[in-house]
């Protein structure tokens, strides 16, 4: 017996019925965008893998353990996007985007990392992604901090918690991160298994273990902003200085340092209590190395990525009002000489009037079915035409919602007729 064919564990489908919260979603942040100035950039699914390496860090997570690699027929090792960040750059390189100018850009789309799949962390995930570049003034930090609230206020989303904090430059993030081995170091017995294996390779992210005795241990350990250098503490300083100008709340953590290399001063979270462990939302900061370090030339840049399932599951909690996708009428058609006069007037209906929702009844049946049709599929309107109305060159207006009594309306009437019923 051959085995069923279902989706790979991590990797879901959205059916029609969970399309719109989607739909809505990606047409509020692409006006939210435009109207900071961010123009969208659309990427491949697929990378060399050199380019996490370069970007993400060889002794990452990410790269070490969660990437969809393979090699192709042509013996290259490539790999499934596991951020967007990288694949960003590496466009805004190769096309020439990052030369003396600043760009705003923003893309959306499905990345992959192999984890263990819970609520709020899947294998094939999706997110919104906002990059500026060029600019190295922390008045840019504040601006893709902006976007991100004007996001959530434009979908009507609450409960964020913004968590802030700095990296510094890569000079003085090492004068801290030999502090932190050394301090970690008198405690390595004490650690997880991941921390101690972190701790020659990348001991910051030590400090967002999520392991309650390592979290003791790190309670203790040197702050980060100790170490900032006077350019480092500046920039911080007009970062908090633009969001409270803003009226944006913040809290400091400086625990946060995030899971990619790449990240310079500015780093930040979004994060939400009501989703259970998988906390955030939305996270980014600055990165001014990395444009250089893929083979660009020295180009500052900052931005976020936005989770976009989970952010629709903090919608559908706090029950946000998404618009319906339904249609507006439902064409019930019956009759030998009324199929044909049917299909022409529901193209004619269509291209008269943008934005109407019209489904053409098909397959044939009686009317009461086909009435069982446009009701189920959520239609406030139903056309009747038979032979009879056919010949008439008329229809039957009925409603599905209880808006009104059936009326009878020649066809050069209906698209008046239908645009003041349906406000179109």
């Amino acid at each position: 017996m051959a085995q069923k064919l279902q989706a790979v564990r991590g990797m879901n489908d959205v059916l029609p019925a969970g399309a719109a919260p989607w739909q809505h979603l990606h047409a509020v942040a692409a006006e939210v965008f435009a109207a900071y100035g961010y123009g969208e950039l659309r990427l491949p699914v697929v990378e060399r893998t050199e380019l996490f390496k370069r970007a993400v860090g060889e002794v990452t997570d990410v790269v070490e353990k969660e990437m969809y690699s393979f090699v192709d027929r042509g013996g290259e090792s490539l790999s499934l996007r596991p951020e967007l960040t990288a694949g960003v750059v590496r466009a805004g390189i190769e096309h020439g985007l990052l030369y003396n100018q600043q760009q705003r850009v923003w893309c959306t789309g499905p990345v992959f990392r192999y984890e263990r799949p819970q609520a709020g962390r899947y294998r094939q995930f999706h997110q919104l992604d906002v990059e500026a570049f060029g600019i190295a003034t922390p008045d840019v930090d504040v601006e893709v901090i902006a976007i991100a609230a004007a996001l959530w206020r434009r979908l009507g989303v609450s409960g964020f918690t913004l968590q802030l904090n700095s990296l510094g430059t890569p000079e003085s993030r090492l004068g801290y991160r030999a502090a932190l081995v050394e301090y970690l170091g008198r405690h390595e017995a004490s650690l997880d298994e991941d921390s101690r294996r972190r701790l020659g390779t990348n001991p910051l992210r030590v400090l967002d273990s999520k392991v309650p005795a390592t979290r003791e241990i790190v309670a203790g350990a040197p702050q980060l902003l100790d170490h900032l250098d006077a350019a480092s503490r500046t920039h911080f300083e007009a970062v908090q200085r633009g969001l409270a100008d803003l009226g944006i709340a913040y809290t400091i953590n400086q625990r946060l340092v995030r899971g990619l290399d790449y990240y310079t001063h500015t780093v930040f979270e979004w994060t939400t209590t009501q989703l259970g462990a998988q906390d955030a939302v939305c996270a980014g900061g600055r990165y001014d190395g990395l444009v250089e370090q893929l083979g660009g030339p020295a180009t500052p840049g900052v931005g976020f990525g936005v989770g976009i399932e989970r952010l629709i599951a903090l919608m559908a909690l706090q029950e946000v009002p998404v618009p319906g996708k339904a249609p507006h009428v439902y064409f019930c058609r019956f009759g030998s000489h009324s199929e044909a006069a049917a299909a022409r007037l529901a193209e004619e209906l269509r291209r008269q009037l943008p934005g109407l929702r019209l489904v053409l009844n098909a397959g044939g049946g009686g009317i009461k079915p086909q009435l069982k049709r446009a009701d189920g599929c959520g239609a406030r309107y139903a056309l009747i035409m038979g032979d009879d109305e056919a010949a008439q060159s008329a229809v039957q207006v009925k409603s599905l919602r209880g808006e009104g009594e059936p009326f009878t309306c020649p066809w050069h009437e209906l698209p008046a007729r239908l645009a003041g019923l349906l406000g179109l």
